[in-house]
């Protein structure tokens, strides 16, 4: 039914579960959590799924993650956080992996001097940008945002500016804590590259997979390891 509560974000569930098991064991702030392996294999979870809750608890202030070292136990005072709210990082990219791929499918079919130009103006300035995170963001929506406005359609426009406005969340720019730098900025700068040919060229199937490749990739560089796991 239309009017029922929405159900609880999946990532929503899994951080609950993660502060039940923390309270279960009694660990103190400052104690550190098991592996990411260890907690997957516990929970029965995919380390996406699993990645997408523990940057949730700490968004809120719960948990502690330190790049090589582990996931600790923040010192926060209960009550202190409020719990976030908004679409998943992950799930937002598979939606634009499905919807975006078709944008790129149609941009091929109404290839324009003056689209061309605005992509290759772009990656110049990305390509400049590559240590500069913030300017990267901005630059790489306004790619994605630009095939859309190669078609024509401002209803595809204004999808694509409000799909990309949740890259801005604090829930997403956690993730970019962790995971984004000028390596990852380099291959999406491959990638992009290999999306403006295929439009370029007018190859609606090698533009839609240009695009599928580019935001999978990006789901990929999401769900590297940011912990070790125990040999």
């Amino acid at each position: 039914m239309l009017n029922e509560p929405a159900t609880r974000r999946h990532y929503r569930q899994v951080a609950d579960q993660i502060m039940a098991f923390v309270a279960d064991q009694g660990l103190a702030p400052g104690e550190r959590l098991p592996s990411e392996r260890d907690m997957a294999e516990q929970f029965s979870l995919s380390r996406p799924s699993l990645r997408e809750a523990l940057i949730a608890l700490e968004v809120e202030g719960h948990v502690e993650i330190r790049m090589g070292s582990g996931i600790y136990l923040s010192h926060q005072a209960p009550g202190e956080s409020r719990p976030i709210e908004g679409g998943a990082p992950f799930e937002i990219l598979q939606a634009r992996c499905i919807i975006e791929s078709a944008v790129a499918e149609e941009a091929a079919r109404h290839v324009s001097a003056k689209l061309i130009e605005g992509l290759d103006r772009n990656l110049t300035e990305m390509a400049a940008a590559l240590h500069d995170t913030p300017s990267a963001i901005r630059l790489d929506g306004a790619f994605h945002i630009a095939i859309a406005q190669g078609i024509g359609n401002s209803v595809l426009t204004h999808l694509m500016a409000a799909s990309y406005e949740q890259r801005l969340s604090p829930f997403f720019e956690r993730f970019s804590v962790h995971f984004e730098g000028p390596r990852t900025w380099r291959l999406a700068l491959a990638e992009h590259g290999a999306i403006r040919d295929a439009i370029a060229e007018g190859d609606p199937s090698a533009a839609r997979e240009a695009m599928r490749h580019h935001l999978t990739e990006s789901q990929r560089r999401f769900s590297e390891n940011f912990t070790p796991d125990p040999n």
